[in-house]
């Protein structure tokens, strides 16, 4: 029976084996720093959304970094997307392979019908057949009706087309490809969730030096009151303070604004449902990490990374397909069987069969053949360009996120002395405006001073944080090797 090819469940499912991520703006601040990113062209990434999982509940759930990132590989849609390409490849294949396998049919039919013997030329035939001096019988026009019955089982069977086969096999490095692409969406996941919560903390952590910048200015105000009420001072320093405490207040609520959307984007990420209530658990301390020398990453990352290895199945595949295409000018094998009942009725029957094989010999196909070799040659130069270009990124990757890890941990070092010292600063600052030795124009300036190492050692931190996870993915260990490396430990 005729096999249908059910295209209605092979629809086409856009997955994009790059990883769009662009990290949302930081608050405000008196100096701000560029904030890191992840970002590659495009309009819209998969990995920025999600399936939500279940229904919202009253509970406010604590999310650590680990749960964020086990939730991300359940219900990130970059992932889902990926896993339904793999779905597609695997049925490619099946339909490849039932080209090679016995293709078994049944067929059970009942046939009445009439025939038409003038159509037929039994009545120019049949003066011939009468012998002569006899005379003819009137010939019917039309036979009279009669029917059959007929059960039968069809079997074909290719024995030998090598075309065929190096399709199938071209099919199932296709699958391969498919499979070790899923697995690199899983690291991808990785990424996106760790990048999102990092940037979440760095919020939270915004929030928390803001509302201590508020607590000193509200305090500064206060103090230049009493000293104006006093006669003291003029009242410009009021003024000045008052100035101050509006803007850290500015700050404040753009730093709990900006969190909020953080918290947000991070649930459109791991999929939790919309109006969940959490909370973060995890907090982003700085540990150094001693990197491995660099040759060590680059062979670990060409060995284990699977877009990497994903790349080089659809070499294989393409090669395979070429193979195929050149085959097209071979001969070819098949065996056609078939056994069944047939009678008047199925009392009134018996059996039958029929054995016949052939070898088909391509001739001339029109051009097809050659218009196939070539596509097939030009996808495996496309193949083995992409392979190459893959390489070369891998190792600029691997590079790149190894910089920016040491520059990262200077930066962290540098910014956590100057906050130190700036608050060294503002202390001084506060005592002459105490002491009236000054007025508060020095206080001020050492709070904006304080506010901005505050934000440097937040990005830098984040920096530093991001720098390790990007290792991690960039040798094709972010899954496992995320939570290792951002404690410290080598990777």
């Amino acid at each position: 029976m005729p096999r249908s090819l059910h295209d209605s469940h092979r629809c086409f499912l856009a997955f994009a084996l790059t990883l769009l991520f662009s990290v949302a703006g930081v608050a405000q601040s008196p100096t701000p720093t560029p904030t890191p990113s992840i970002s590659l062209p495009g309009s819209q990434s998969p990995y920025t959304g999600s399936e939500p999982e279940g229904k919202a509940t009253s509970e406010v759930l604590q999310l650590s970094l680990q749960d964020a990132i086990d939730r991300g590989l359940r219900n990130n849609l970059g992932l889902l997307l990926s896993g339904d390409q793999t779905i597609m490849a695997r049925g490619e294949r099946w339909k490849q392979l039932s080209n090679l396998l016995p293709n078994l049919s049944g067929r059970v039919q009942e046939n009445v019908e009439t025939e038409s013997l003038a159509a037929l030329g039994f009545q120019k035939l049949f003066p011939l057949l009468i012998p002569k001096g006899s005379i003819p019988a009137a010939i019917p026009p039309v036979t009279p009706s009669f029917n059959y019955f007929d059960a039968r089982a069809t079997v074909t069977q290719s024995v030998f087309n090598f075309s065929d086969l190096e399709k199938e096999r071209a099919a199932t490095e296709s699958l391969k490809s498919a499979q070790y692409t899923f697995k690199d969406a899983r690291e991808l996941v990785v990424l996106a969730v760790g990048n999102a919560y990092l940037l979440a903390i760095a919020s939270a952590a915004r929030i928390e030096t803001t509302e201590a910048q508020v607590t000193n200015s509200q305090a500064l105000y206060g103090k230049a009151k009493d000293q104006l009420k006093a006669g003291l001072t003029p009242a410009i320093d009021a003024l000045r303070s008052q100035v101050e405490l509006q803007t850290r207040q500015q700050q404040l609520i753009a730093a709990r604004n900006d969190f909020a959307k953080q918290k947000l984007s991070l649930a459109r990420v791991i999929g939790l449902p919309p109006g969940q209530e959490f909370i973060l658990s995890d907090k982003s301390p700085y540990q150094a990490l001693t990197a491995l020398p660099i040759d060590a990453y680059l062979q670990r990352a060409y060995t284990t990374r699977s877009d990497y290895q994903a790349a080089q199945a659809q070499v294989r595949a393409a090669e395979l397909t070429r193979r195929s295409a050149t085959a097209e000018h071979y001969p070819s094998l098949d065996v056609n069987a078939n056994y069944g009942d047939i009678g008047v009725t199925p009392a009134h029957s018996n059996g039958t069969w029929q054995v016949n094989g052939g070898v088909t010999i391509p001739i001339f196909a029109g051009g097809k053949t050659h218009s196939d070799v070539l596509e097939a040659e030009a996808q495996l130069r496309q193949a083995r360009s992409q392979l190459a270009d893959l390489r070369g990124r891998i190792d600029y990757e691997v590079r790149a996120s190894l910089l920016d890890l040491s520059s990262a941990a200077d930066q962290v070092e540098v910014a956590r002395s100057n906050v130190e010292l700036a608050e060294q600063t503002l202390t001084q600052s506060e005592d002459r405006f105490s002491a009236g030795v000054a007025d508060n124009l020095e206080v001020v300036q050492a709070q904006e001073s304080v506010a901005s190492a505050h934000e440097n050692y937040i990005q830098a931190l984040y920096a530093h944080n991001l720098a390790k996870i990007e290792i991690a993915r960039a040798i094709g260990d972010a899954e496992q090797g995320v939570k290792r490396v951002l404690k410290g430990e080598e990777h």
